[in-house]
């Protein structure tokens, strides 16, 4: 379990010292497909105020994306998802996509990243082959993976073709949108923004943190079952896949209280989606307390390229 000091709202100390406040934990499961709503899902995780007795999350909803939103097209779902983002208050929140590139690509700053996929003409599938070729030139390579990803073992490089969707559209249509936000910090990017708010030197207060969770790391980190728990193709739930997600809730139950109506939701939703935006959330909790901040935030590389909270 991790180490984690709680006061009676529920807010987590960093290892630095400095103390920000969550009473809720969002986690999200995102989808670069045209419709998004049908597959990401996103996780509502209360922060206990109980004492240490009891797990210290709650999962308090559970729901496609497109429900929410109202819509499965992607466009409705990413707008819905950023006003929710900058709406919350006492907030964080765990992404299940790559917030930045690696630094061998030479694209500049965080923002510059941000900037050189908004300027793409192209859909995903092209921007993920100018990577390629981007790589090729500069290093040599095809796929360079962030030091993060090595580190966490996540399962592709964040330009790979089985995630550049995601990686495309959850830095174009949802960190672009929200990184001017007052309300709102994009860690370990804006560090320096989040600083300001805490020392009460910003003119608005920081009210939510958004960080990159993945849920097959979490899973590793956790030492249960991290394949053969996502099911393909829309069918019903098979004895492997079932047995292996029984495994992955009955290894949560001391971080999280799971109402016996969601797990059922979680054993039997075909892809896994509902699963996988629970561990985002319980991922990024995870990680924003195990770690050292101070490490981060001076890091050659975190800043600049990322860095996966599990």
């Amino acid at each position: 379990m991790v180490n984690v000091k709680r006061d009676a709202y529920g807010a987590m100390f960093c290892t630095s010292g400095a103390k920000v406040r969550f009473q809720t934990v969002f986690g999200v499961d995102f989808s670069g497909a045209a419709l998004a709503g049908k597959n990401a899902w996103i996780a509502e995780i209360q922060v206990s105020s109980s004492d240490a007795t009891s797990p210290p999350l709650e999962l308090v909803d559970l729901q496609p994306l497109g429900r929410v939103a109202g819509q499965d097209q992607r466009e409705c779902v990413y707008q819905w998802l950023t006003n929710r983002i900058v709406a919350s208050e006492d907030a964080l929140w765990g992404m299940d996509f790559p917030f930045g590139l690696p630094v061998e690509l030479e694209l500049g700053s965080w923002d510059d990243q941000l900037k050189h996929v908004a300027m793409h003409s192209g859909d995903a599938k092209s921007y993920g082959r100018s990577l390629v070729e981007l790589a090729r030139q500069r290093r040599g390579a095809i796929h360079i993976r962030r030091e993060t990803d090595r580190e966490t073992q996540t399962p592709f490089d964040c330009y790979h073709y089985r995630i550049i969707y995601q990686t495309f559209h959850g830095m174009r249509d949802v960190l672009l949108p929200i990184k001017d936000s007052p309300t709102s910090a994009v860690m370990p990017f804006q560090v320096k923004k989040l600083a300001r708010s805490m020392t009460g030197k910003a003119s608005t207060a920081i009210r939510s943190i958004v960080v990159e969770a993945c849920p097959s790391s979490t899973l590793k980190r956790m030492q249960l079952p991290h394949q053969r728990y996502k099911q393909t193709g829309n069918k019903p739930i098979d004895a492997v896949h079932l047995r292996n997600r029984q495994l992955i809730l009955r290894g949560l139950r001391e971080i999280i209280q799971i109402s016996a109506h969601r797990r059922r939701v979680i054993l039997s939703n075909p892809g896994g989606d509902a699963l996988d935006a629970v561990l985002a959330g319980v991922g990024a909790w995870f990680g924003w307390n195990r770690v050292d901040h101070g490490h981060i935030a001076n890091h050659g590389r975190y800043p600049r390229e990322g860095f996966v909270y599990c």
